[in-house]
């Protein structure tokens, strides 16, 4: 995975981005619980009373809450409040008289404050309401009523026509019976404190005729479109969160394809025999998409859960401290669930993207030898082959789903589980007046955040082990050495040759191969003759001709091309000079004129119709609906096996190599056709060195030089008479093909 991080590197601005984005989105996230929880708690309960020192009071009421301060509360509290007369007018213009309806000629209006002055305020008058309290449940006069319970969100009245009559009783009160209350009210909560303040200031608002429910509607509407806002922002933060991720995510697939497929083309007969097709196709498309889901998810979770998880708990313990421990202990839960699924799921994962390479291995069988299997009645086999291996598959997916479809209901289970233990405490502390309901549902909305943060966390886990074994799939692909590389000095050609070809006791053994597959072979082919390589099926004809294109290395000698060591020259120059024609002729999807055009994409339709006749293709090609532009499917199915042997010589002719390689490239074809072929080669293509393998002897016994080949060794060369005469191995050949005749 490591490995694999640089290609991230060209997108670092996008991920800066997208993690910026997802801190704006987390914060925004956060910060709704907060929000709701002010609506609740300030505009619900307090009717959108922020403050418990009001800004406006009677006479009759800061007499009543000074009676229940100290000097110094008293001092503060003066010197913050002024008294005006109903007919002043505030900074706006109003008169008091027209905010304050029921005011009577004279009030007290709180001055210009800071938010320290406030907060000293409100604990003054909260400390002063209590001490109140206090004192009339300790007096036990009944004759005022109020509630511990004013953060049930029920509304409580305060009758101050009764508090006000009580005033001279207040004031002959023992000042050290105020003091004792003042204190024990001290240490109260402060969210005691402030509720039953509130509820006093309340009916001093009450008294100057204030509408406390349009407060409170006011207060909720401005609460709610801060909300919609940040609601807004989130999801705005959210989608360029998701457009980046995805643009990083198939920006970083779109590289490591592009580079698995430039490796991969750069890798000779040995890399493919380490890796088979089935299993590079899945490491280029399967492997390279499980990376590109993790990033995709990745980006967004790995960067947003650790700032939800952190920053949901500092908030929830924020809103109330006491009830942590249940956070605590959902994620201990929720963390030994993540434990269990990893121990049991990871390892199926490794053995899932194996399973897939199998499958591709089946189903590419299957496809590309479908004649094959139909010709010898083995469809049935196939089927059950595949079955078995899609059915083993299936049932490790399944054994994986599974026990990840067990995440869903258990984390259901412990954020419900959670929600009732919040409510349960959160309930308890409510009736004691230490807990606003605003501030559990905040609290339980935390929660649900923080242990949605720990599952992201968790899928993450179980993402990167599986993206972690394709990556290591892909890492090796592209950690492979390239057994066929360019040198570092390179050579040129010689200019006064072209075409010339010489083995010089050229040894060769594949790799972990016990025995040499060609031991001391040397010869040379001239430009303007034909050299033919001729011998029985696995005596290393096939090799020879892949060692000239150099797809495999010598193991021993050299092979020299117009006098310069293959190894020596850069491989795209070496095979310019070469025109290959492979057993099996492959055909390109595409038209009869792109594969012609594969070799030289500058040849024109006069030439295109020239190789087509000598490659005797020009006959079918004109019957073909569109000709040249007939189409062609993949792999050429849609033509014969004499057809397409003819399309592959017509486009190595339409390259115009020095040399043509043809590897039994005329196997397909009948012998009309064959000596037809021959003759125009002969004819049109004289100054090229050609190389034919060949199995027929009726192919090769024209060549200037036949070179026989048995068990990687050569056996004979020279001219079809002279290995007649000589090589009894060629003559053993020859007379299972020819007549006496022929051979005479």
């Amino acid at each position: 995975m490591i490995k694999l991080a640089k290609y991230l590197k060209s997108f670092s601005t996008s991920l800066i981005l997208a993690i910026l984005f997802l801190f704006g989105q987390a914060m925004c996230d956060l910060n709704l619980p907060n929000y709701m929880s002010d609506i609740v708690n300030n505009g619900i309960q307090q009717n959108g009373i922020l403050h418990v020192a009001p800004d406006a009071i009677s006479q009759k009421g800061l007499k009543l809450m000074t009676t229940f301060m100290t000097v110094n509360e008293k001092e503060m509290v003066y010197k913050n409040y002024s008294l005006k007369s109903a007919t002043d007018k505030n900074s706006d213009g109003k008169t008091y008289k027209s905010i304050y309806k029921n005011a009577e000629k004279n009030l007290y209006i709180k001055n210009e404050t800071n938010e320290n002055i406030d907060k000293k305020l409100d604990r003054t008058f909260g400390a002063s309401t209590w001490t109140l309290f206090n004192i009339i449940q300790e007096g036990s006069s009944g004759k005022v009523k109020h509630t511990k319970n004013s953060s049930s969100g029920k509304t409580t009245k305060i009758d101050l026509t009764k508090l006000y009559q009580l005033q001279p009783m207040f004031d002959k009160l023992n000042q050290n019976t105020i003091i004792n209350a003042h204190n024990k009210a001290v240490s109260s909560d402060k969210s005691l404190l402030t509720q039953s303040g509130i509820m006093l200031t309340k009916a001093f608002y009450t008294e100057l005729g204030v509408n406390l429910h349009k407060i409170g509607s006011l207060y909720i509407i401005k609460i709610g479109l801060i909300m919609i806002a940040i609601a807004l922002l989130g999801g705005l933060a959210t989608v360029l969160v998701s457009f980046l991720s995805s643009r990083i995510a198939s920006g970083v697939a779109r590289n490591l394809r592009k580079d698995v497929f430039k490796k991969i083309e750069s890798f000779s007969n040995k890399e493919f025999d380490k890796f088979s097709t089935a299993s590079l196709i899945t490491r280029c498309t399967n492997d390279v998409m499980q990376i590109q889901t993790l990033l995709m998810m990745g980006i967004r979770m790995i960067c947003y859960a650790p700032i939800m998880g952190i920053g949901g708990i500092i908030m929830a313990i924020n809103k109330s401290a006491s009830m942590s421990w249940i956070i605590a202990l959902a994620v201990i839960v929720l963390l030994c669930l993540i434990m269990i699924i990893m121990t049991v799921a990871i390892p199926r994962f490794k053995l899932i993207q194996k399973l897939i390479d199998k499958l591709n291995l089946v189903s590419r069988e299957n496809l590309t030898g479908l004649m094959v299997i139909r010709a010898f009645g083995n469809s049935l086999h196939e089927k059950k082959r595949f079955q078995g291996v899609n059915t083993d598959l299936t049932k490790t997916n399944l054994f994986v789903n599974r026990v990840m479809s067990l995440m869903m209901p258990s984390m259901m289970l412990i954020m419900n589980g959670s929600s009732l233990l919040i409510i349960w405490v959160g309930a308890h502390q409510i009736a004691k007046s230490d807990m606003q309901v605003g501030d559990m549902m905040a609290f339980m909305q935390y929660s649900m955040q923080i242990i949605t943060a720990f599952l992201m966390i968790s899928i993450m886990f179980i993402l990167v082990p599986r993206a972690a074994v394709s990556a290591s799939r892909i890492s090796e692909v592209l950690s492979t050495e390239v057994s066929i590389i360019d040198p570092e000095n390179e050579k040129d050609f010689d200019s006064n040759k072209h075409g010339y070809i010489e083995f010089k006791n050229v040894d060769f053994r594949y790799e972990g191969a016990e025995n040499d597959v060609l031991s001391d072979i040397s010869f040379i082919a001239k430009p303007g003759q034909t050299t033919a390589i001729i011998g029985p099926t696995g005596s290393g004809k096939t090799t020879i001709a892949n060692l000239i294109l150099r797809f495999y290395d010598v193991t021993k000698g050299k092979i020299l091309i117009d006098g310069v060591d293959v190894r020596e020259v850069k491989q795209e120059n070496l095979r310019s000079k070469l025109g290959y024609v492979p057993q099996k002729g492959l055909l390109l999807t595409g038209t009869i004129a792109t594969n012609l055009k594969y070799g030289n994409k500058n040849i024109t339709d006069e030439e295109m119709e020239r190789v087509a006749q000598i490659a005797q293709a020009s006959e079918f090609i004109s019957k073909k609906e569109g000709q040249f532009n007939g189409e062609i499917s993949q792999g050429g199915d849609n033509v014969s096996g004499g057809q397409k042997q003819r399309i592959s010589i017509a486009r190595a002719l339409a390259k115009k190599p020095e040399i043509l390689i043809f590897d039994d490239s005329f196997s397909a074809l009948d012998f009309k056709t064959d000596l037809a072929l021959r003759k125009a080669l002969n004819e049109n293509i004289s100054n090229s060195t050609m190389i034919v393998i060949a199995q027929r002897v009726s192919t090769i016994m024209n060549a200037e030089h036949i070179i026989v080949v048995d068990s990687g060794k050569i056996v004979g060369k020279g001219t079809h008479k002279e290995l007649l005469k000589s090589c009894p191995e060629y003559l053993e050949i020859a007379s299972s093909q020819l007549s006496k005749e022929e051979l005479a």
